[in-house]
């Protein structure tokens, strides 16, 4: 049983490229890559539909944030600094410092 391979976007671009060309069939494509021509069928058309997002204003959309996320790790920061301070006030007598 073989693995699936994981090809780079990199790749499946160059790929999809090359099917939107139209210079060589899908078939021959498949064999000179390596890959199913269903791949190459699905990579085309998730390339035409993102197409569209490249020339949007403003480029990428900017990261949701989760603010719960956030106060959860500001928590844990500010028990690791207690923590940290407790620790080296508790350590001074036997390091010396």
């Amino acid at each position: 049983m073989s693995k699936r391979k994981n090809h780079s976007p990199e790749f499946k671009a160059k790929v999809a490229l090359e099917a939107l060309k139209g210079e060589r069939t899908v078939a021959e494509l498949a064999s000179q890559f390596g890959v199913h021509p269903t791949m190459i069928h699905s990579w085309k058309r998730a390339l035409l539909e993102g197409a569209s997002g490249v020339f949007e204003r403003g480029g990428k959309k900017p990261p949701e944030i989760d603010e719960e996320q956030v106060k959860e790790l500001h928590a844990k920061i500010g028990e690791l600094a207690v923590a940290n301070d407790f620790l080296s006030r508790k350590l001074k007598p036997w390091i010396g410092k």
